[in-house]
Parts: structure tokens; C-alpha cells; sequence
């Protein structure tokens, strides 16, 4: 009788083993995922800038700069960027810049994504001529388009408009305050995420 019950025992225990090994592989076997994740996705790129400084009308700033982007949501998202733009500046003038902010999606049509964005970070400029060096808090608006490539990869085309109310601020200048704004071009990747 003790023989048959630990049999029997052991029968159970095969079996509940057995079903919890099985019910693991029907579960890993859904061939479509019944619910999708979060809409957050992380996009990271480079680019190419041309920008007016203000302080030289008539110099175009170029240089190079990276970016990342992250979604929250569909809509929302955080977005940081650095920029350096250090060739064809007047007598060695030179602009880099540090900033971070959100951005909110305007529209959307097919592969067209069109985003607004509010940035505020430092930037750090080289006047021409030996005038000196400054580093000023800066606020910057913007607009952005991406356009779907594939899955993973994207074209950007940015418009940025910064904001350094404390500029120059040095004694022989007066502190009116500088726009640097223009134009950058370049490739976004699709590190994390579904979207």
C-alpha cells in the first residue's frame, strides 16, 4: 500500500512538472502578441549646421553635431543636443552649444513627422578678432521634420532659433542680447524601441 501511494506521488509530481514545462512552451508559441508595450522609443543622430551667429552678420557658423530623442508618448517626447560649429567663423570665431528641452508633436502624415521643440541648455562662444570668449545661458524654439527612411533609420531637417539674453556681456559691448539661429541637416537611428 505505502509502494502504490508513493507511485502515485511520484506520478503527481511528473505530471505537474511536465505540465508547467508545457504550459511555458504554448505560452512562448503566440504567434501575434495579444497587447503592445509602451510607446517610448530612443532615436540618436548626427547632423550638419549652418548658423547665422548675430554677432557677425555677415559669417555663417558650420560645424557638426549630435543629438538624441526620446518618446514618451506618440506626441511627447525629450530631446538633447549638442552642437559644434567651429569651421568658416570670421578671424577664428567659434559657437558650441549644450542643450536639452521637450518637444511635442505638430503632425504626422505617412512617413512625414513634423515636431515643435523648447530647448534651453549653455552656449559657449569665441568672438573674431581676439575680442574674447563668453558662455551664456540660452533658451531655444525650433522646428523639426523626420521623414521615415525604414524602420529604423530617418532623415531630419531642423530649424533652431536660440535666444542669449546676457550676450556679449562684456564692458566695451553692450548686453542686448545675441539670436545665433539656423539650419541643420542629418540621419536619426532608432535604438530602443518599436516605433
Amino acid at each position: 500500500m505505502n509502494s502504490d501511494k508513493v507511485e502515485t506521488g511520484i506520478l503527481l509530481k511528473k505530471i505537474f512538472i511536465l505540465n508547467v514545462i508545457l504550459g511555458s512552451v504554448v505560452g512562448l508559441a503566440q504567434v501575434a502578441p495579444s497587447a503592445r508595450g509602451g510607446n517610448s522609443t530612443l532615436w540618436v543622430g548626427g547632423e550638419v549646421s549652418s548658423f547665422s551667429p548675430d554677432f557677425d552678420p555677415h559669417s555663417r557658423l558650420e560645424g557638426l553635431g549630435a543629438f538624441a530623442d526620446f518618446n514618451v508618448t506618440q506626441k511627447l517626447g525629450l530631446e538633447g543636443e549638442a552642437r559644434w560649429l567651429h569651421f568658416n567663423g570670421a578671424q577664428g570665431q567659434t559657437n558650441s552649444d549644450y542643450l536639452a528641452g521637450v518637444k511635442y508633436r505638430l503632425f504626422k502624415f505617412r512617413a512625414l513627422s513634423v515636431d515643435g521643440k523648447l530647448l534651453a541648455g549653455g552656449v559657449w562662444i569665441k568672438y573674431p578678432a581676439e575680442i574674447g570668449t563668453g558662455s551664456y545661458f540660452a533658451y531655444a524654439p525650433g522646428v523639426f521634420g523626420d521623414y521615415r527612411l525604414s524602420q529604423r533609420f530617418s532623415a531630419r531637417v531642423d530649424y533652431e532659433y536660440q535666444f542669449l539674453p546676457s550676450a556679449p556681456g562684456f564692458p566695451t559691448e553692450p548686453s542686448h542680447g545675441l539670436s545665433p539661429n539656423g539650419f541643420s541637416v542629418g540621419v536619426v537611428y532608432r535604438l530602443l524601441g518599436v516605433r
